[in-house]
C-alpha cells in the first residue's frame, strides 16, 4: 500500500498498477482506540490548537466556504437534516451530513444529533475517508466555543455556567477547562434529571457541579454557555438581567430561522462576535440585530485580540451556528493520527473500471459479467412464483 501524505488517498499497488483506492472509515471502535492511545485531554488540545491556527490563517482565495443548507420537517416529529461543505482548492472537500432531531433522546435513546463526515479529492473525486460525525460534532463545538473565549471572555474566569446540560454542553466545559482556571461549574435544564447527572457526565474533568436554578446560573457565572434545543420562536433562555457586567457568552443553541436563545436587550448592549457572519445572520442571535450592530466575526478575533480585549467590563457574545471549517479541521486532526497509528478499516466503496470508458469492465476481471449477462431476473422471479 502506498499514500500521498498523511491525508493522502491510500491505494494497493499490483504489477506496478494501481488496481484500487481504498477509503479510510473511523466509526465508534476506531474512534475508542484512537482516543485511547492519543488521550481525551490531548486531543481537544489539539482540535483547540488547530482550530485558532487555521482561523488566522484562512484565505477565502484558497478555502470556499458555504453557508448549511437542508431540510426542515415536522413528521414523525420535527427535525432538520443538512449539509455542510468547504472545499481547498486543489486539494480536498469535505461534506458533513448532519441530522438534528430534539426528540431522539427521549423517543429513542439516540444522540440528538447523528453525523458523518466524509473527505474527497478534489482532482479525482475519490472518497478518502468516511468518519462518524456525532464525536468529532461535540469537539470541534467545544473548541470553537475556547477559542472564541480565549479572545473575549476574563483570562481570569473561574466559573462556568451551562444553560442547558446535553452532549454539548459536556464538551463545552471540557474545551474551556482547558484554558480557564475554573474552580466550578453551575447548570441547569429544563429537565432536572438532565442537570443531576451532568456531574457523572463531566467527572473526568474533577471539577465540583452545582444544579442550582436558573437564576443563581446567571448570577453566578463568569463564563456562560447556553446549549439548548429551544423551539423555532420559543427563546429567549436566558432573562440577562443579572449578569456579571464582564460576563462572556458562548450561544450555541441557535441554528435554525427563528430560534434565539439571548434576549435582544442584552444582545444590543454586548459586543456580539459570530463564527461565519453569513449564516448567523440566517439562523443565528445575529438574526436579532442589524449588521451594523455586530461586531468581529471569530476570523477577525483570532487575527487580532484587540476588539475583544477593548470591550472587558461589558458583556461579550460568540454566536456560535457551527461552520464546516471546523469540521475539516477536526477531520484532519482525527486522520492524522489514525493514519499515524494504523487506525481505521480500509474499504474499497468505489466501482473502478479497468476500462475508464467501460463502467462494466470491473465485472469482467473475474467473469462476472458473461455470467450476469446471461441470468435473467424476471424469469428467475416467475419461475419462482409459478
Amino acid at each position: 500500500m502506498a499514500s500521498t501524505g498523511p491525508l493522502g488517498p491510500e491505494t494497493h499497488q499490483s504489477k506496478g498498477k494501481t488496481l484500487m483506492l481504498s477509503t479510510r472509515v473511523l466509526g465508534e471502535q476506531e474512534m475508542r482506540r484512537l482516543v485511547a492511545a492519543v488521550g481525551l485531554h490531548a486531543l481537544m488540545d489539539e482540535t483547540i490548537a488547530a482550530l485558532e491556527r487555521t482561523l488566522a490563517g484562512f484565505d477565502s482565495a484558497h478555502t470556499e466556504l458555504r453557508k448549511r443548507e437542508g431540510f426542515q420537517y415536522q413528521h414523525p416529529s420535527p427535525g432538520v437534516f443538512e449539509w455542510m461543505p468547504v472545499m481547498e482548492v486543489g486539494r480536498q472537500v469535505v461534506v458533513k451530513l448532519v441530522g438534528y432531531n430534539p426528540a431522539n433522546v427521549e423517543g429513542m435513546g439516540l444522540p440528538t444529533i447523528l453525523s458523518s463526515i466524509s473527505l474527497y479529492d478534489v482532482n479525482t473525486g475519490h472518497l478518502r475517508a468516511l468518519c462518524d460525525g456525532t464525536f468529532p460534532t461535540a469537539l470541534r463545538t467545544g473548541a470553537a466555543s475556547a477559542v472564541a473565549s480565549r479572545h473575549l471572555a476574563r483570562p481570569d474566569s473561574q466559573v462556568l455556567g451551562l444553560v442547558g446540560c446535553g452532549a454539548q454542553a459536556v464538551t463545552q466545559a471540557h474545551a474551556l477547562s482547558r484554558l480557564f482556571p475554573l474552580k466550578r461549574l453551575v447548570v441547569y435544564d429544563r429537565r432536572p434529571e438532565t442537570a443531576r447527572s451532568f456531574a457523572r457526565r463531566v467527572d473526568f474533568l474533577g471539577l465540583p457541579v452545582e444544579a442550582v436554578p436558573l437564576e443563581h446560573v446567571e448570577r453566578e457565572a463568569d463564563i456562560l454557555c447556553t446549549a439548548t434545543s429551544v423551539e423555532v420562536g420559543a427563546g429567549p433562555v436566558l432573562s440577562g438581567t443579572q449578569l456579571k457586567p464582564h460576563i462572556h457568552i458562548n450561544a450555541v443553541g441557535s441554528d435554525l430561522p427563528g430560534k434565539t436563545e439571548l434576549p435582544l436587550e442584552l444582545l444590543r448592549r454586548a459586543l456580539v462576535c459570530p463564527d461565519y457572519l453569513p449564516q448567523a445572520l440566517e439562523e443565528g442571535e445575529c438574526q436579532q440585530l442589524r449588521p451594523g450592530d455586530i461586531g468581529p466575526s471569530l476570523f477577525e478575533l483570532v487575527r487580532s485580540s484587540e476588539p475583544g480585549r477593548r470591550h472587558h467590563g461589558r458583556p461579550t457574545v460568540f454566536d456560535s451556528t457551527g461552520i464546516a471549517l471546523e469540521d475539516q479541521v477536526v477531520l484532519e486532526v482525527l486522520l492524522t493520527h489514525a493514519q499515524n497509528l494504523g487506525i481505521g478499516r480500509l474499504v474499497q466503496l468505489e466501482s473502478l473500471a479497468d476500462d475508464p470508458r467501460d463502467p462494466y469492465s470491473f465485472l469482467r476481471t473475474e467473469g462476472v459479467l458473461p455470467e450476469a449477462a446471461r441470468t435473467d431476473y424476471r424469469t428467475q422471479v416467475s419461475a419462482c412464483e409459478s
